[in-house]
Protein backbone atom coordinates (compact mmCIF):
# COMPACT_ATOMS: atom_id res chain seq x y z
CA UNK A 1 0.00 0.00 0.00
CA UNK A 2 0.93 3.49 -0.88
CA UNK A 3 0.58 6.10 2.36
CA UNK A 4 0.90 9.94 2.12
CA UNK A 5 0.73 11.10 5.14
CA UNK A 6 -0.12 15.26 5.66
CA UNK A 7 3.28 15.91 3.73
CA UNK A 8 3.66 19.63 2.25
CA UNK A 9 6.14 20.69 -0.45
CA UNK A 10 7.19 24.03 -1.60
CA UNK A 11 9.85 25.19 -4.37
CA UNK A 12 10.15 28.42 -2.15
CA UNK A 13 8.93 29.13 1.31
CA UNK A 14 5.25 29.32 -0.26
CA UNK A 15 4.01 25.82 -0.26
CA UNK A 16 2.63 24.21 -3.46
CA UNK A 17 1.13 21.10 -2.15
CA UNK A 18 -0.39 21.41 1.74
CA UNK A 19 -1.52 18.55 3.98
CA UNK A 20 -1.86 15.69 1.27
CA UNK A 21 -3.03 12.63 2.69
CA UNK A 22 -4.26 9.52 1.27
CA UNK A 23 -3.92 5.91 0.34
CA UNK A 24 -3.68 3.66 -2.81
CA UNK A 25 -4.11 -0.23 -2.78
CA UNK A 26 -1.57 -3.10 -4.26
CA UNK A 27 -3.52 -3.07 -7.96
CA UNK A 28 -5.29 0.37 -7.09
CA UNK A 29 -5.80 3.03 -9.89
CA UNK A 30 -5.75 6.73 -8.40
CA UNK A 31 -6.88 9.59 -11.14
CA UNK A 32 -4.94 12.66 -9.95
CA UNK A 33 -7.01 15.57 -11.34
CA UNK A 34 -6.97 19.94 -11.13
CA UNK A 35 -6.31 22.71 -13.38
CA UNK A 36 -2.76 23.37 -14.64
CA UNK A 37 -0.60 24.55 -11.66
CA UNK A 38 -2.58 22.44 -9.71
CA UNK A 39 0.54 20.29 -8.65
CA UNK A 40 -0.03 17.09 -10.23
CA UNK A 41 2.79 16.47 -11.82
CA UNK A 42 4.77 17.83 -8.51
CA UNK A 43 2.87 15.59 -6.22
CA UNK A 44 3.63 12.20 -8.92
CA UNK A 45 7.92 13.34 -8.21
CA UNK A 46 7.41 13.32 -4.45
CA UNK A 47 5.74 9.80 -4.66
CA UNK A 48 9.15 8.96 -6.70
CA UNK A 49 11.25 10.95 -4.53
CA UNK A 50 12.62 13.40 -6.54
CA UNK A 51 12.32 16.17 -4.05
CA UNK A 52 12.51 16.63 -0.33
CA UNK A 53 9.17 17.61 1.88
CA UNK A 54 8.92 20.09 3.76
CA UNK A 55 6.47 18.01 6.15
CA UNK A 56 4.99 14.56 6.28
CA UNK A 57 5.85 11.29 5.33
CA UNK A 58 5.34 8.99 2.12
CA UNK A 59 5.66 4.69 2.46
CA UNK A 60 5.20 2.32 0.14
CA UNK A 61 4.81 -1.16 2.32
CA UNK A 62 7.31 -0.97 4.80
CA UNK A 63 9.66 1.07 3.04
CA UNK A 64 9.38 5.29 3.59
CA UNK A 65 10.64 7.18 0.18
CA UNK A 66 12.73 9.79 0.71
CA UNK A 67 14.29 12.43 -1.36
CA UNK A 68 17.85 13.22 -3.01
CA UNK A 69 18.59 14.25 0.94
CA UNK A 70 18.91 10.90 1.70
CA UNK A 71 19.57 9.17 -1.48
CA UNK A 72 22.25 9.62 -3.79
CA UNK A 73 20.17 8.13 -7.23
CA UNK A 74 16.72 8.89 -7.25
CA UNK A 75 14.01 6.01 -7.38
CA UNK A 76 13.43 2.64 -5.85
CA UNK A 77 13.56 -0.43 -7.67
CA UNK A 78 9.77 -0.99 -6.98
CA UNK A 79 8.43 1.59 -8.33
CA UNK A 80 8.57 3.50 -12.29
CA UNK A 81 7.50 6.77 -13.37
CA UNK A 82 6.58 7.73 -17.04
CA UNK A 83 6.83 11.50 -17.52
CA UNK A 84 6.68 13.43 -20.48
CA UNK A 85 9.81 13.94 -21.00
CA UNK A 86 10.52 9.89 -22.76
CA UNK A 87 14.55 10.03 -22.42
CA UNK A 88 14.62 6.98 -24.76
CA UNK A 89 17.94 5.82 -26.79
CA UNK A 90 17.14 7.56 -29.97
CA UNK A 91 19.24 5.30 -32.03
CA UNK A 92 18.63 2.26 -30.80
CA UNK A 93 15.33 0.00 -31.66
CA UNK A 94 11.54 0.01 -30.02
CA UNK A 95 12.31 -3.32 -29.23
CA UNK A 96 16.13 -2.29 -28.00
CA UNK A 97 14.79 0.47 -25.42
CA UNK A 98 12.58 -2.12 -24.08
CA UNK A 99 14.34 -4.56 -24.25
CA UNK A 100 17.80 -2.90 -22.39
CA UNK A 101 15.33 -2.55 -19.14
CA UNK A 102 14.73 -5.97 -18.79
CA UNK A 103 15.72 -7.94 -15.85
CA UNK A 104 18.19 -10.73 -15.97
CA UNK A 105 15.72 -12.62 -14.54
CA UNK A 106 14.00 -12.62 -17.99
CA UNK A 107 16.93 -13.36 -20.30
CA UNK A 108 15.52 -17.33 -20.56
CA UNK A 109 12.78 -15.46 -21.96
CA UNK A 110 13.75 -12.36 -22.82
CA UNK A 111 12.32 -12.34 -26.46
CA UNK A 112 9.10 -13.17 -25.65
CA UNK A 113 8.53 -10.80 -23.15
CA UNK A 114 9.68 -7.83 -25.10
CA UNK A 115 7.48 -9.12 -27.50
CA UNK A 116 4.68 -9.11 -24.91
CA UNK A 117 5.65 -5.39 -23.65
CA UNK A 118 5.26 -4.25 -27.73
CA UNK A 119 1.75 -5.79 -27.79
CA UNK A 120 0.52 -3.93 -24.94
CA UNK A 121 1.51 -0.76 -26.34
CA UNK A 122 0.45 -1.86 -30.23
CA UNK A 123 3.56 -1.22 -31.56
CA UNK A 124 4.15 -4.47 -33.26
CA UNK A 125 4.60 -3.02 -36.55
CA UNK A 126 7.67 -0.33 -35.49
CA UNK A 127 9.47 -3.30 -33.23
CA UNK A 128 12.52 -2.84 -35.45
CA UNK A 129 12.64 0.89 -36.02
CA UNK A 130 14.97 3.10 -34.27
CA UNK A 131 12.79 5.76 -32.26
CA UNK A 132 14.56 8.54 -34.02
CA UNK A 133 12.03 7.73 -36.19
CA UNK A 134 9.21 7.86 -34.19
CA UNK A 135 6.52 10.14 -33.34
CA UNK A 136 5.94 11.65 -30.27
CA UNK A 137 2.80 10.06 -29.43
CA UNK A 138 4.79 6.76 -30.60
CA UNK A 139 8.25 7.35 -28.20
CA UNK A 140 5.09 7.82 -25.48
CA UNK A 141 4.03 4.30 -26.22
CA UNK A 142 7.80 2.88 -26.07
CA UNK A 143 8.58 4.81 -22.86
CA UNK A 144 5.15 3.26 -20.95
CA UNK A 145 6.28 -0.44 -22.31
CA UNK A 146 9.83 0.42 -21.00
CA UNK A 147 8.04 1.16 -17.21
CA UNK A 148 6.54 -2.01 -17.26
CA UNK A 149 9.39 -3.89 -18.23
CA UNK A 150 10.70 -5.08 -14.97
CA UNK A 151 7.07 -5.16 -13.60
CA UNK A 152 6.96 -2.55 -10.64
CA UNK A 153 5.43 -2.53 -7.68
CA UNK A 154 3.27 0.81 -8.73
CA UNK A 155 3.77 2.98 -11.98
CA UNK A 156 3.57 6.90 -11.81
CA UNK A 157 2.12 8.26 -15.15
CA UNK A 158 2.19 11.60 -16.31
CA UNK A 159 -0.35 12.37 -18.91
CA UNK A 160 0.16 9.49 -20.06
CA UNK A 161 -1.58 9.52 -23.34
CA UNK A 162 -1.08 13.37 -24.06
CA UNK A 163 0.78 12.65 -27.31
CA UNK A 164 -1.15 9.91 -28.66
CA UNK A 165 -3.86 10.36 -31.48
CA UNK A 166 -7.13 9.50 -31.16
CA UNK A 167 -6.99 6.58 -33.84
CA UNK A 168 -5.21 4.57 -30.75
CA UNK A 169 -5.56 6.07 -27.86
CA UNK A 170 -8.99 4.68 -26.85
CA UNK A 171 -7.83 1.26 -27.24
CA UNK A 172 -4.44 1.71 -25.61
CA UNK A 173 -5.70 3.04 -22.63
CA UNK A 174 -8.08 -0.57 -22.37
CA UNK A 175 -4.46 -2.40 -22.74
CA UNK A 176 -2.40 -0.87 -20.54
CA UNK A 177 -5.26 -0.27 -17.43
CA UNK A 178 -6.56 -4.09 -18.02
CA UNK A 179 -2.56 -5.28 -17.77
CA UNK A 180 -2.03 -3.26 -15.01
CA UNK A 181 -4.68 -5.13 -13.15
CA UNK A 182 -3.75 -8.23 -14.07
CA UNK A 183 -0.61 -7.83 -12.88
CA UNK A 184 -1.64 -6.07 -9.50
CA UNK A 185 0.36 -3.12 -10.21
CA UNK A 186 -0.76 -0.16 -8.43
CA UNK A 187 -0.66 3.35 -10.87
CA UNK A 188 -1.13 6.98 -9.98
CA UNK A 189 -2.21 9.25 -13.05
CA UNK A 190 -2.23 12.64 -13.23
CA UNK A 191 -4.24 13.74 -16.06
CA UNK A 192 -6.58 16.49 -17.63
CA UNK A 193 -8.57 13.75 -20.11
CA UNK A 194 -11.43 12.26 -18.28
CA UNK A 195 -11.37 9.51 -20.80
CA UNK A 196 -8.06 8.63 -18.78
CA UNK A 197 -10.30 8.53 -15.56
CA UNK A 198 -13.96 7.07 -16.37
CA UNK A 199 -14.08 3.08 -16.60
CA UNK A 200 -10.14 2.91 -15.38
CA UNK A 201 -9.87 4.68 -12.49
CA UNK A 202 -10.91 3.25 -8.69
CA UNK A 203 -10.87 6.68 -7.30
CA UNK A 204 -10.26 10.24 -7.93
CA UNK A 205 -7.96 12.79 -5.99
CA UNK A 206 -8.87 16.23 -6.74
CA UNK A 207 -6.23 19.54 -6.22
CA UNK A 208 -7.06 22.90 -6.11
CA UNK A 209 -5.36 25.40 -4.25
CA UNK A 210 -2.76 23.44 -2.69
CA UNK A 211 -5.01 21.21 -1.13
CA UNK A 212 -7.48 18.35 -1.81
CA UNK A 213 -10.82 19.48 -2.23
CA UNK A 214 -12.50 16.17 -3.44
CA UNK A 215 -11.48 12.05 -3.25
CA UNK A 216 -13.76 9.61 -4.28
CA UNK A 217 -14.61 7.02 -7.16
CA UNK A 218 -15.46 8.36 -10.29
CA UNK A 219 -18.70 7.55 -10.33
CA UNK A 220 -19.17 9.29 -6.77
CA UNK A 221 -17.65 12.50 -7.86
CA UNK A 222 -19.49 12.45 -11.57
CA UNK A 223 -22.66 12.13 -10.31
CA UNK A 224 -22.73 14.65 -7.54
CA UNK A 225 -20.24 17.57 -8.51
CA UNK A 226 -19.74 19.57 -5.70
CA UNK A 227 -18.25 22.84 -6.82
CA UNK A 228 -17.94 23.49 -10.74
CA UNK A 229 -14.34 22.56 -11.50
CA UNK A 230 -15.30 18.89 -11.05
CA UNK A 231 -18.41 18.91 -12.87
CA UNK A 232 -15.87 20.60 -15.55
CA UNK A 233 -13.64 17.86 -15.72
CA UNK A 234 -16.69 15.36 -17.17
CA UNK A 235 -18.48 17.44 -19.12
CA UNK A 236 -20.14 21.17 -20.40
CA UNK A 237 -22.42 21.86 -17.57
CA UNK A 238 -24.60 24.41 -16.29
CA UNK A 239 -25.47 26.22 -12.67
CA UNK A 240 -29.20 26.67 -12.18
CA UNK A 241 -30.47 27.91 -9.07
CA UNK A 242 -27.57 26.97 -7.25
CA UNK A 243 -26.96 23.14 -8.62
CA UNK A 244 -25.18 21.99 -11.06
CA UNK A 245 -26.59 20.32 -14.01
CA UNK A 246 -24.58 18.54 -17.05
CA UNK A 247 -25.51 19.11 -20.33
CA UNK A 248 -28.02 15.44 -20.69
CA UNK A 249 -29.34 16.25 -17.43
CA UNK A 250 -31.42 19.21 -18.81
CA UNK A 251 -34.24 18.59 -21.96
CA UNK A 252 -36.21 20.99 -24.09
CA UNK A 253 -39.92 21.04 -23.43
CA UNK A 254 -43.37 22.28 -24.79
CA UNK A 255 -43.80 24.62 -22.11
CA UNK A 256 -42.34 25.43 -18.43
CA UNK A 257 -41.31 27.44 -15.46
CA UNK A 258 -38.17 28.30 -17.79
CA UNK A 259 -37.55 30.28 -20.83
CA UNK A 260 -34.06 30.48 -22.80
CA UNK A 261 -32.71 32.10 -25.91
CA UNK A 262 -30.52 29.79 -28.05
CA UNK A 263 -27.31 31.64 -28.60
CA UNK A 264 -25.18 28.71 -31.02
CA UNK A 265 -25.66 24.80 -31.71
CA UNK A 266 -22.51 22.28 -31.62
CA UNK A 267 -23.06 19.34 -33.57
CA UNK A 268 -21.49 16.67 -31.32
CA UNK A 269 -22.00 13.19 -33.23
CA UNK A 270 -25.04 12.03 -31.48
CA UNK A 271 -26.64 14.63 -30.28
CA UNK A 272 -26.55 18.90 -30.83
CA UNK A 273 -25.24 20.86 -27.77
CA UNK A 274 -27.28 24.16 -27.54
CA UNK A 275 -25.89 27.06 -26.05
CA UNK A 276 -28.20 29.21 -24.75
CA UNK A 277 -28.72 32.60 -22.57
CA UNK A 278 -31.16 32.00 -19.46
CA UNK A 279 -31.65 34.80 -16.79
CA UNK A 280 -27.79 36.58 -18.39
CA UNK A 281 -26.35 33.46 -18.09
CA UNK A 282 -24.89 30.65 -20.32
CA UNK A 283 -26.36 27.32 -19.87
CA UNK A 284 -25.76 24.24 -22.11
CA UNK A 285 -28.32 21.29 -23.49
CA UNK A 286 -27.90 18.40 -25.04
CA UNK A 287 -30.37 18.14 -28.12
CA UNK A 288 -31.46 15.73 -30.86
CA UNK A 289 -31.35 18.34 -33.17
CA UNK A 290 -30.17 21.51 -34.47
CA UNK A 291 -31.91 25.38 -33.35
CA UNK A 292 -31.20 28.35 -34.76
CA UNK A 293 -30.02 31.33 -32.87
CA UNK A 294 -31.93 33.63 -31.18
CA UNK A 295 -35.07 30.77 -31.00
CA UNK A 296 -36.93 31.09 -27.33
CA UNK A 297 -36.54 27.32 -25.98
CA UNK A 298 -38.35 26.13 -22.81
CA UNK A 299 -36.50 23.41 -20.59
CA UNK A 300 -36.72 21.12 -17.59
CA UNK A 301 -34.07 19.66 -15.34
CA UNK A 302 -34.29 15.99 -15.01
CA UNK A 303 -31.53 15.50 -12.22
Amino acid sequence: MLKVENITFGYSKSPVLKNITFNVDAGENLAIIGESGSGKSTLLKLIYGEYDLIGGHIFWKDTEILGPKFNLVVGYDFMKQVTQEFDLMPVTTVAENIGKFLSRFYLDKRQERIEELIAVVELEAYSKTKVKYLSGGQKQRVALARALAKEPEILLLDEPFSHIDNFKKHSLRRKVFNYLKKKNISCLVATHDKDDVLGFADQILVLHDKRIIEHGSPKELYDNPKIPLVASFFEEFSDIDNRLYYAHQIQIVKNSNYMARVKQSYFKGRSWLIEAEYKEQTIYIAHHENIAPSTKIFFETIK
